[in-house]
């Protein structure tokens, strides 16, 4: 069948109508939380590169839904529908050497979380932590974002979260103490979706992905 000029127009115009559509969605992923306890002001799709937001994609896997998937090079997290169907979302990872890898499960999960940093960390660089060896509150200030999903394994907190942050800039890099950073509006949406026990498998270099 020969392309006409309407049909033609008729496929921009649908293709356009797409766009707009997705960058609405997209949009809202990120609007105003004014409802939060700690509500946040929404954030301009300008300022999150196209790659690092949120999308269902496709995705191959023959995990159940529901699981947890982070791929670690890649500094995505998957959140698996089905039908070779998932959520993206952007994070950042541990940096060399902080890293976790394999299963692990969903212990526990919190709103608006404290932090301590731990021993280790302490040990580390005691001139940034050891002043906040006794804990910080929740709140926009706190490392820990919006939301904290803590990692166990075998009924032991491996001291590892998936979380809020409150350094943005930093999700799509590897420059955490070693814990899954995402944007605030993303852990929110990851948050409601998972519950406790919900399983979670983090990939590095070197494993299948899916």
């Amino acid at each position: 069948m020969p392309i006409t000029r309407r049909s033609l127009l008729l496929g921009l115009s649908a293709a356009l109508a797409g766009c707009s559509t997705q960058y609405s969605e997209q949009a809202a992923n990120y609007g105003p939380r004014p409802d939060e306890t700690h509500p946040l002001p929404g954030m301009p799709l300008d300022k999150i590169k196209p790659e690092l937001r949120r999308a269902t994609v496709d995705y191959p896997s023959s995990e159940k839904p529901g699981t947890v998937i982070v791929d670690t090079p890649a500094r995505r997290l998957y959140y698996i529908l089905g039908d070779n169907k998932a959520i993206r979302y952007a994070v950042s990872v541990g940096r060399e050497g902080l890293q976790l890898r394999g299963n692990a499960y969903v212990g526990r999960k919190a709103e608006w979380p404290s932090w301590t940093p731990t021993s280790n960390m302490i040990k580390r660089d005691p001139g940034k932590y050891a002043k906040l060896a006794g804990g910080m509150e929740g709140g926009t200030n706190n490392p820990l974002g919006a939301r904290a999903l803590y990692l166990y394994r075998g009924g032991n907190d491996l001291h590892f979260r998936i979380h809020g942050t409150n350094q943005p800039e930093s999700i799509g890099y590897a420059m955490s103490s070693g814990c899954i950073r995402m944007l605030n509006y993303d852990v929110i949406d990851l948050y409601q979706r998972v519950p406790t026990g919900t399983k979670v498998i983090v990939i590095q270099e070197g494993q299948p992905v899916g």
